[in-house]
């Protein structure tokens, strides 16, 4: 029953974000540049992430396409993006749980802190979900996983990104 509910949220929300997706690319921005979804807040009381050549950058993953196929978004991915698939990758960013518990092992790594509870911080090109190996602690500040990362061509929750085995390092 747990899974079946965590299947039924994490499917709404990445319909969310698809739909969120598909507007933000085909309107004009409803603030100044640099602010709204995926787009780390000067006002947030987290620093943002820094950009480091031991992880994959979010600038990589964001900068993925969509298109439209028999009335469904997908991904278009870039040669960078294929080369990544598969192999043991790194990924720093915020947690966003998608369980309670101090302890987390599935949920979701984003590229900029969630603000509340309710809201995405941006569409499927900047989540990566993560499972872990062991439990994780929840932390309100930015964390770096390794792990066997997956490229999601067509993945039926309408993930982009996915890192197995997922432990964290410095």
């Amino acid at each position: 029953m747990p899974n079946l509910l965590l299947k039924r949220a994490l499917t709404v929300l990445v319909v969310v974000c698809a739909i969120g997706s598909v507007v933000a690319q085909n309107t004009a921005p409803l603030g100044p540049p640099g602010m709204g979804p995926g787009v780390h807040s000067p006002l947030s009381p987290f620093k943002p992430l820094t950009e480091r050549s031991d992880v994959i950058s979010w600038k990589l993953l964001t900068g993925v396409t969509t298109r439209m196929v028999k009335g469904r978004l997908l991904p278009s991915f870039s040669l960078a993006h294929m080369a990544l698939n598969q192999k043991t990758q790194r990924v720093q960013g915020f947690m966003m749980p998608l369980q309670s518990g101090q302890k987390q092992a599935h949920f979701l790594l984003t590229s900029v802190p969630p603000t509340c509870s309710f809201c995405m911080v941006g569409g499927p090109e900047s989540v990566v979900e993560i499972k872990t190996k062991t439990p994780v602690s929840y932390t309100l500040e930015a964390v770096t996983l390794e792990g066997r990362f997956l490229v999601l061509y067509d993945d039926p929750l309408g993930i982009y990104y996915r890192m197995l085995d997922a432990v964290v390092v410095n």
